[in-house]
């Protein structure tokens, strides 16, 4: 006689005490990894090699990285909440891609930090994308509202954005402010779909997996957001 299987519930079926359990651990990931992004950023600004490598890398291609890195981690993510149970897998993952981010950031940063009032202005751009991705991320949960018919519209906006970039860089012109403008909307979907996947789709053991999401996310949010303040400036 076969043993039967554990039964599968989603956040969004356990009890009070469990869901809130579950918040607190994906989202004591998520700012353990926004400080292991932090740190490694420090370390990697300490090595001019690495600087120097990632610096000749810009040329327009680093933004293609990074939404390239985005649209894969995502879709890694969500395979692994819903194919794997091992947490090791999880945390590699996500060690992974925060020391992927942080190089993919050097040269936004290293801009931004050569501009007048350049670190006051990543001060702006950080609270805005914290208050963007809590105020998000709460709509999520309080109301509990389904948002996973957002994937194909996130698919589709992804895409064009990409042909936009290759456009851009084949043909020689700026994407401009409005282009950074749609990606924060872009990025705003996906904490949408992606915290609404955490609720629906994930179990109470999958928190890690549910912050490399919710981090992947927070991350696009805030490369845009800075994007918009440095052509501000």
């Amino acid at each position: 006689m076969e043993s039967p299987q554990p039964q599968f519930l989603p956040v969004s079926a356990l009890s009070d005490e469990q869901r809130v359990d579950f918040y607190r651990k994906t989202y004591t990931y998520v700012a353990l990894a926004v400080l292991l992004f932090i740190v490694t950023e420090y370390l990697f600004f300490q090595s001019p090699v690495i600087v120097n490598f990632a610096m000749s890398l810009t040329g327009g291609w680093s933004w293609l990285l990074l939404l390239g890195a985005f649209m894969f981690i995502t879709n890694y993510a969500e395979g692994l909440a819903l194919n794997s149970r091992d947490k090791t897998k999880h945390y590699l993952a996500l060690g992974i891609y925060v020391v992927a981010e942080a190089f993919i950031f050097i040269p936004l940063l290293l801009i931004a930090f050569s501009m007048i009032d350049g670190v006051e202005m990543l001060q702006k751009a950080a609270v805005m994308t914290i208050a963007l991705f809590a105020g998000l991320s709460g709509v999520v949960i309080i109301t509990k509202k389904d948002f996973s018919f957002l994937k194909s519209i996130l698919t589709i906006g992804f895409f064009l954005a990409l042909g936009l970039m290759v456009a851009g860089l084949l043909f020689g012109f700026d994407l401009g402010l409005w282009f950074s403008v749609g990606m924060v909307a872009l990025a705003a979907g996906s904490i949408l779909y992606t915290t609404s996947n955490m609720v629906h789709k994930y179990d109470e053991e999958q928190y890690v997996a549910a912050a490399l999401g919710l981090f992947a996310s927070l991350m696009l949010l805030f490369w845009y957001i800075l994007r918009i303040f440095m052509s501000r400036d």
